[in-house]
């Protein structure tokens, strides 16, 4: 097996005064990328201030906001609020919720509505949700007229530390997960840690996933600062989080930069989803698995398949599964219905954006903090590892 990168970001000195003690600061991340570089701007009152903080970035007064049912019912009224204080003219398209929403007709409809309301190129549309409501939005952005400007507010705490920020967007098809879409740069993004305290826990769960990821691809002394305070930031403690959403958002923007259009270097941010994304397609998409939770099983099988071909110690696949247990996250013991045909689990893991030549390519791990990519996997290898998960799980 060929490595093509064996790539560990420079540890990272976290502050000796402990990050969650500290008074809560509103942070600034920059994502340099030349003429479209944005901020990310990091708070607790970012979308009281959200009319203010976007004005400067419109073309024209005028904007569309592409959200779903439940954040609207929980924060719309503050962000017409918001934008009607800064005389923003706002046009709400309100979607219903979940994953089945990233598809080609709701992006249709959508398109047709920006069309209705006469939208033209140097209007706005802003994403205000979660993962699919930003992937979704960012797409039709993208499209609309070969590319209108739009700017993310991102909702939950997945969206806020991974799916917001890069520039990628996407629908899903019947063969697979985020095959049809585009690069695409926001102009900005407005994550408001506030408002991850109206998430269930299963969505915080969900996006402490995606967290955790970065401590996991580059920075073994953030996953041991997690091991400490991961209870915190699924708590909601306002510190603990800001802390882990902005060094999250450091880290990808950092990598982002290097590398924008994934040709190397940015496929370490896929730790764990070419198992998982497998898993949520075999799952169907509809609610019964959420992506952070197929990441979470995802990134364990990563780990558990490295330390089986003897790339990385079987003690930090352990390691990665005690802290999963300890914080109540997706195991693929905790999901056993979607290990019944490892066959078909590696026929949809074939359908990944990665893969080259038909061969599989898949981010692996040496150490919990030093992910890399490997080319080439070998499908005899993964099958024979999903098969032994399959026995396992049903005789447990």
């Amino acid at each position: 097996m060929t490595h093509i990168h064996n790539t560990q970001d420079r540890p990272q000195k976290h502050p000796t005064e402990h990050p969650t003690e500290t008074p809560f600061k509103h942070s600034k991340v920059r994502v340099d990328l030349g003429p479209r570089s944005y901020d990310i701007i990091i708070g607790d009152d970012t979308l009281r201030r959200a009319g203010m903080l976007i004005k400067p970035h419109l073309n024209a007064p005028r904007i569309a906001v592409i959200t779903d049912e439940n954040v609207m019912a929980l924060h719309g009224q503050t962000l017409k609020k918001a934008f009607e204080t800064e005389q923003i003219e706002a046009h709400f398209i309100v979607r219903p919720e979940g994953e089945s929403q990233k598809n080609f007709t709701p992006l249709q409809e959508i398109l047709d509505h920006l069309l209705a309301l006469s939208f033209d190129r140097k209007d706005t549309v802003i994403a205000f949700g979660g993962g699919v409501i930003g992937d979704l939005t960012g797409f039709a952005a993208s499209i609309f007229k070969r590319g209108c400007q739009f700017i993310q507010i991102p909702t939950t705490l997945l969206a806020q530390v991974d799916s917001s920020v890069g520039g990628k967007t996407a629908i899903n098809t019947r063969h697979g997960k985020n095959l049809i879409g585009a690069f695409y740069q926001p102009k900005a993004v407005l994550a408001d840690i506030s408002v991850l305290s109206t998430l269930p826990e299963r969505e915080l769960k969900a996006g402490y996933a995606e967290v955790l990821k970065y401590g996991l691809l580059g920075d073994a002394d953030f996953f041991e600062w997690l091991e400490d305070n991961g209870d915190k930031v699924l708590k909601g403690k306002s510190v603990a989080t800001a802390y882990a959403v902005s060094l999250s958002c450091q880290t990808k923007a950092r990598i982002v930069a290097e590398d924008e259009f994934e040709n190397g270097r940015r496929a370490l941010l896929n730790l764990g989803h070419t198992f998982g994304h497998a898993l949520e397609l075999e799952a169907g998409y509809g609610g019964d698995l959420l992506h952070g939770e197929a990441v979470s099983a995802g990134m364990l099988m990563a780990f558990e398949y490295s330390a089986a071909q003897g790339l990385c110690a079987e003690a930090d696949a352990k390691r990665l599964a005690q802290h999963l247990t300890k914080m109540k996250m997706c195991r693929p013991q905790d999901i056993p219905h979607l290990f019944k045909n490892p066959e078909t689990l590696l026929s949809h893991m074939g359908q990944d954006k990665k893969n080259e030549g038909g061969a599989l390519t898949l981010i692996l791990a040496k150490s919990i903090g030093n992910a890399f990519v490997q080319k080439a996997v070998s499908s005899a290898t993964i099958l024979e590892y999903l098969t032994q998960v399959s026995m396992t799980i049903r005789h447990d």
